[in-house]
């Protein structure tokens, strides 16, 4: 099925009913589907959810299966430290040391561009690098500072949610993830590059054992809940959801993914997630006239180029940004 018929699609249905949480008509299983149909070829398993800020109507498919999330679960991160933020606990001008022995390897971060002992970065640089880089080390350093992954976790619920949990180190899941003999420092990936240097070609192969591990999952909706509960001040202070939202629409991660096919200038604050066959991106985009949704894309077991996988989500958030658009032209 081509967009055209999408919109289509789209327009027929764009007066449909949704019940909350995720209680989807007839109508919007129809809808979902048929994005569903474009975007899985491009990515194998996929799954997703949105809803309009303010509105209760979702669109989900796949919604409440659960997918590895990646680097996704950092927005999770960012909203336990901006709790103890809001709770006084910490600040986020309070500099922090980083270890150099802990160091995550990543694309090009902290532990590539600081190779010597001696860095400190405030809490909201921290958070600005994991966020918009999705920097490992920083990662990690603010796991550590919001009480380990169980106190992510459990943060979750405190907002009742379920169905979302944070388990590991990105430290550790980079080394389960590549069978490495200890968490992915720059010493230990250096080291099994000499004895495996198929570790350069591999990344972004599928990993069956990756994606069956429970740990670091969630589904859809879950995580739809957390990104509505950040924006309605819910899960922190409106001071701290704004700082978030201002730092995820600085993400220069993924630009083909939510971003890739919305009208140029679309405002969009989003996070993304990658490894081991895993293409994920969530956040927010505004519509032409000012009203937001919120979007949670997951793509897994995908052997498709990457490229591809990015347009699976460009072609999901296209008909979602179209859908709740129409839908409001639709019911005038």
């Amino acid at each position: 099925m081509k967009r055209r018929d999408i919109v289509i699609a789209l327009a027929v249905f764009a007066v449909a009913s949704f019940g909350p949480a995720y209680g989807q008509t007839t109508e919007g299983q129809s809808v979902a589907a048929a994005i569903e149909r474009v975007a899985s070829p491009l990515a194998g398993r996929i799954g997703f959810a949105a809803q309009e800020i303010g509105g209760d109507e979702v669109i989900a498919f796949n919604g409440d299966e659960t997918f590895v999330m990646a680097s996704a679960y950092k927005v999770a991160i960012a909203a336990a430290i901006l709790d103890r933020v809001d709770r006084g606990e910490l600040s986020l001008d309070q500099m922090v040391d980083i270890d150099h022995d802990t160091m995550i390897v990543g694309q090009v971060g902290l532990a590539e561009t600081f190779p010597h002992p001696g860095l400190q970065l405030s809490i909201e640089n921290l958070i600005e690098v994991m966020i918009t880089e999705s920097d490992n080390t920083a990662t990690d350093t603010l796991m550590g500072l919001a009480g380990g992954a169980a106190a992510v976790t459990q943060n979750l619920r405190r907002l009742g949610i379920n169905d979302f949990r944070v388990d590991r180190l990105t430290g550790e899941i980079l080394r389960d993830v590549f069978d490495l003999p200890g968490l992915a420092t720059p010493a230990v990936v250096a080291e099994a590059y000499k004895t495996r240097p198929e570790l350069v070609t591999i990344q972004d192969d599928p990993n069956p054992d990756f994606e069956a591990d429970p740990r670091d999952h969630a589904t859809p909706v879950a995580f739809l809940q957390l990104l509505l509960a950040i924006d309605s001040g819910k899960a922190t202070s409106a001071e701290s959801r704004d700082f978030l939202l201002g730092v995820m629409s600085r993400t220069r991660t993924g630009p083909g993914r939510l971003k890739g096919l919305l009208p140029r200038g679309t405002p969009v604050a989003h996070k993304t997630g990658t490894t081991g066959g895993v293409a994920n991106d969530v956040g927010y985009i505004t519509l032409p006239d000012g009203r937001r949704f919120a979007i949670v894309v997951f793509t897994n077991s995908s052997k498709t180029p990457m490229p591809d996988r990015d347009r699976a989500i460009a072609e999901i958030a296209r008909s979602l940004f179209d859908y709740f658009y129409v839908g409001k032209v639709a019911k005038k």
